[in-house]
């Protein structure tokens, strides 16, 4: 037997088994599964007939062959110009931040005027 909260009493009473259903939904519904988003071609089958084309190149060779290449360069400055310029700004951001922290730090920790 299924129980609820009685509104009026506010004492637990007997309940069909409906009250474990709720917003209207029946357990005899099969639920209906999402569409696949991965890999899901740019067009129809039926447009395309046999052939089926998909969002963009397979580029994962390419992209292994750049990175696995023993070059003496690290991973994260591989690609080149644009990579670089990331890090160094990275790179700048970070320690004008520290001295930054630093410097409010300092001033934070002298005494205030009476």
């Amino acid at each position: 037997m299924y129980y609820k909260v009685n509104g009026v009493t506010q004492r637990l009473t007997g309940a069909p088994a409906s009250a474990y259903n709720p917003q209207g939904l029946r357990p005899s519904v099969p639920p209906v599964s999402p569409p696949i988003i991965f890999a899901s071609p740019t067009k129809l089958v039926s447009e395309t007939g046999s052939q089926v084309e998909y969002m963009g190149a397979n580029r994962v060779q390419e992209m292994q062959k750049l990175f696995q290449k023993a070059d003496g360069v690290p991973v994260h400055l591989k690609r080149g110009l644009i990579d670089r310029l990331l890090y160094r700004t990275t790179m700048g951001l970070t320690v004008g931040g520290a001295l930054y922290c630093l410097m409010a730090l300092y001033i934070a920790a002298q005494p205030g005027n009476k």
